[in-house]
């Protein structure tokens, strides 16, 4: 059975080799509309009318902000997004956008093709929705529901398939914004049956929205935004509808609908609470058909936050669920510590890493970060305070870190899409909000202090003999905190492969 997959994979490499490459499509040029003079957004903005920010940190919180930001549409949502499980939290996603299209909302969804697999055929039904429109960035010629078959088949177009769109904002009349890291799937709330994230994200108002929503058009008129039906036309045989896996929650307790004068009292509500600020809006440029060079590749955003940490003058918070410092990065920690900059440093340890793979390139830096100073921490899947992030029953659940985040001195803060590792700083593009506001940032270091606890994560220290350790508020190891001895000789194989450029 082994051998007639293997001569499956063999043939359809070489078919794949033989059938020629996706070429660019041309769709009309569209754009945002400009902000809103519906009612109840001239209302916020007598309440708050500079760029203003609002954090969500917590998953259930997040859900419920997304859904009444569509419920509030008036004219236009533009959501990108990297995944989009049709799950329980997908499908309520899903339902909302297609009530406001319904009441005349003009409906844009970019999505990549990384994880489309057996949904094609349901984003191609919301597709055909008259005031909805949905594009797949960069996608695969041939299709699969299988994800091992669907790499064999498009081994041909690896250099192209390997630039993703990892972007993550929805902007809704051109008036308020979420950006951050949450894809749209159970598990980024904190309803998931067994694992979920422990993420961060942004809600935006005022003039830094319309950047958002010009960086939404750039990736939508590119040219390796493809209509859905153009890429379903291209596959094989047709795809199977996907049905949302049964969870141990009722998803009519997520969230609860409210009547359009609630809405608009938790937005001015919002407002009001608010940080303001300047912003900057940090992005990558669409990948190009082929880059091959540094100066091609999409590489804009990691340049610009090497150039913050390099103005740090007193300490630097790095929060990152995947970190595997490239050369640049690396060397801008040096640099900080060496200038007296305190370097504190929040990541996966080798049991919360939803990717092994990763956790096995990132313990290769492990001891270089140590001894140039930075301050070292990893989450502990079965973080003390965990319950923050996921909902009940918990005892029973994992956690993982998915937030991206940087903080700088008192005034500073990045949130967004950017994990500090090769695939986001150079293979993927990103985007993220680069804020200046002191009440902003100290907020968010309240938030983000308990992630740093021996109660819920470990701490790396040389003991006295000059050997690495894990310690906790209840343990002190001499090897890594994983639950087995086998996942530890898997990681440490794992580490030995020439593959940490593609991490």
């Amino acid at each position: 059975m082994q051998n007639k997959i293997l001569l499956v994979m063999i043939m359809a490499a070489f078919l794949n080799g033989c059938a020629g490459t996706l070429q660019r499509v041309a769709s009309p040029l569209e754009t945002t509309p400009p902000p809103s003079q519906a009612p109840q957004w001239i209302e916020l903005e007598a309440v708050r009318s500079g760029n203003w920010f609002h954090l969500l940190n917590l998953g259930g919180q997040a859900f419920d902000w997304r859904l009444r930001a569509i419920d509030s549409a008036v004219e236009s949502i533009d959501l990108q997004t990297f995944i989009w499980d049709l799950d329980s939290a997908g499908h309520q996603v899903r339902d909302h956008l297609l009530a406001a299209a319904e009441r005349g909302v003009f409906v844009r969804v970019l999505v990549d093709d990384s994880f489309i697999l057996d949904a094609d055929e349901e984003l191609l039904e919301l597709d055909q929705h008259t005031g909805i429109e949905l594009k797949v960035f960069n996608p695969y010629k041939r299709r699969s529901s299988h994800t091992l078959l669907r790499e064999v088949l498009n081994l041909g177009e690896f250099h192209r398939l390997d630039h993703r769109m990892h972007n993550k904002v929805m902007v809704v009349d051109n008036r308020v914004s979420i950006i951050g890291g949450r894809n749209i799937a159970e598990q980024y709330f904190g309803y998931h049956a067994s694992d979920n994230f422990r993420d961060m994200e942004l809600v935006a108002g005022g003039p830094v929205v319309q950047d958002l929503a010009l960086a939404f058009d750039t990736y939508w008129n590119d040219t390796w935004s493809f209509p859905v039906a153009a890429v379903m036309e291209q596959r094989a045989k047709p795809g199977k509808a996907a049905t949302p896996p049964a969870t141990g929650h009722g998803e009519t307790n997520w969230h609860t609908e409210e009547a359009a004068t609630e809405r608009l009292t938790a937005w001015k509500e919002l407002a009001r609470s608010a940080h303001t600020g300047r912003a900057e809006l940090l992005i990558d440029d669409p990948p190009t058909d082929n880059p091959s060079n540094h100066d091609e590749a999409p590489v804009q955003l990691g340049q610009k936050l090497v150039e913050a940490i390099d103005k740090a003058s007193s300490d630097v918070w790095l929060i990152s669920a995947y970190l595997i410092p490239t050369a640049e990065l690396e060397a801008a920690i040096a640099r900080a510590t060496k200038r007296g900059v305190r370097v504190r440093i929040l990541t996966n340890s080798i049991n919360s890493n939803n990717h092994l793979i990763a956790h096995s390139a990132y313990s290769k830096h492990i001891h270089r970060l140590v001894k140039m100073g930075a301050e070292v921490h990893e989450l502990r899947d079965d973080a003390k305070d965990r319950n923050f992030y996921i909902e009940s029953p918990v005892s029973d659940k994992s956690l993982c870190l998915h937030a991206k985040v940087l903080i700088l001195d008192e005034t500073i803060v990045f949130v967004g899409s950017a994990n500090l590792d090769p695939r986001s700083l150079q293979i993927n593009t990103e985007m993220g909000l680069l804020v200046e506001s002191r009440s902003l940032n100290h907020e968010l270091r309240s938030l983000l202090e308990p992630d740093f606890s021996p109660r819920n994560a470990w701490r790396l220290q040389y003991n006295e003999h000059g050997h690495m350790t894990w310690v906790s508020d209840e343990h002190t190891l001499s090897h890594q905190p994983a639950h087995s001895f086998m996942r530890r000789i898997e990681d440490w194989f794992l580490a030995r492969l020439p593959v940490e450029g593609e991490m």
